[in-house]
């Protein structure tokens, strides 16, 4: 339990204050609009006993899909005819997630107090993206918040089926080779110290690579400890040097440069980017502010250089498309043809949103060939994998039943 002390408005704008034991901050408002006051201001006083409640509130997350979620319902409220303020305090009560909960919370506090909903969500920018707060402001400007609500929301789903697209491809690789390492640390430790001991008692003449894999069993054996923090220790280093733009900027060249992985990643990346941009411009928002959102949205460098040196050009009054037809290496060649078009016809979000539906389409169709795609390479591997370890310890087997 924690003891707050608040301040608050009464039905007859009367304000007053108060003190309350409660368990969170949620329960507070609800005792405070019980009474039938609206919540001014709130300070916690005095130690607040731990509760994992509180722990979701300080270190939890809002995932994609409860924004998406989010997004709709709040634009949908506001179409209906309700208040933002009473908008945020029934999704406040409908969901689970305390996180977003204490958030919605804030949201609502700040906007009792007169905020506009732009400035209160820059308040959470761990939750929502420069992107959700300008396509927010555009709204309340223009006076079409769940018009901008509703293109926020279609663009976190897609952002979202993307993802969840690319991951689930990805799944049934990464279940075979972490399948293959447990299996090869346990043919280490258990299968190859047998056998070792075997060639030793007979006096077999080993081969390199048999001697190899015996060197690594009994590293495995003899050091399990070392052995288990060398990956954390190589884990550590790459988080620590991902955290820099050089190592970062090393990452992203080579797999742009990867067969096949490259192809899908400029596809992602040109969708994402023409999405953005045709859902910011289409709210009302300048082009160079898209165009800086945009570089906030993009996850690779060398994409964030393009948009910058576009955002550059514009303000210089150049055509957009200038910029990505110069960098056809990145974004493919249809990306600048139909912007182009765009500016000529003066229908730029249209443009970038068929772009952007037919890449998403196209990564769509991609992830889902992935695995069969993905699969002829792995079972290669695995054989070369299997085929080295079976003709290492075989061979001395072979050698030692000719001497005989």
């Amino acid at each position: 339990m924690a003891h707050y002390r608040y301040k608050a408005r009464n039905k007859d704008g009367e304000t007053y204050e108060g003190a309350a034991e409660v368990p969170d901050k949620f329960a507070l408002y609800t005792h405070i609009r019980e009474e039938g006051g609206e919540v001014i201001e709130v300070k916690e006083s005095g130690a607040r006993s731990f509760s994992l409640t509180r722990l979701n509130e300080l270190f939890g997350t809002v995932k994609d899909y409860e924004k998406v979620v989010f997004t709709r319902n709040l634009g949908a409220m506001i179409e209906a005819g309700l208040s933002l303020s009473r908008a945020l305090s029934v999704l406040e009560r409908q969901t689970k997630n305390p996180k977003l909960k204490m958030v919605l919370a804030g949201l609502n506090n700040d906007i009792k107090k007169g905020e506009n909903f732009h400035t209160a969500l820059k308040q959470y920018p761990k939750v929502f993206s420069p992107l959700f707060s300008s396509m927010v402001h555009a709204g309340e400007e223009s006076g079409k918040l769940s018009d901008s609500l509703k293109i926020v929301g279609a663009q976190l789903e897609r952002s979202y089926t993307l993802k969840k697209k690319i991951h689930g491809a990805l799944i049934y690789p990464s279940i075979i080779v972490v399948a293959m390492i447990i299996i090869g640390i346990l043919m280490l430790i258990y299968v190859v110290p047998t056998l070792t001991q075997t060639f030793e008692e007979l006096g077999a003449e080993l081969p390199r690579s048999t001697q190899s894999i015996i060197v690594a069993s009994r590293f495995l054996t003899e050091n399990t400890i070392v052995a288990l923090l060398i990956p954390l220790v190589l884990a550590l280093l790459l988080y620590l040097g991902f955290r820099t733009e050089r190592v970062k900027r090393m990452w992203h060249y080579a797999v742009l440069r990867v067969p096949i992985i490259g192809g899908l990643i400029k596809e992602v990346q040109s969708a994402r980017t023409t999405r953005t941009l045709s859902s910011l411009l289409s709210s009302g928002v300048e082009i160079v502010t898209a165009l800086s959102i945009t570089r906030d949205v993009v996850q690779n460098s060398y994409y964030r250089d393009v948009l910058k040196r576009a955002e550059n050009d514009v303000q210089k009054g150049t055509p957009l498309s200038g910029s990505f037809t110069e960098n056809e290496h990145l974004y493919p060649i249809l990306v600048g043809e139909m912007i182009s078009v765009g500016e000529e016809t003066g229908k730029l979000p249209d443009m970038l949103l068929r772009v952007a539906e037919f890449y998403e389409g196209e990564v769509e169709q991609k992830t889902k060939d992935m695995s069969t795609i993905i699969e002829p390479f792995l079972m290669v591997f695995i054989g070369i994998v299997v085929g080295f370890f079976a003709l290492s310890m075989i061979a001395p087997i072979y050698s030692l039943s000719e001497s005989i």
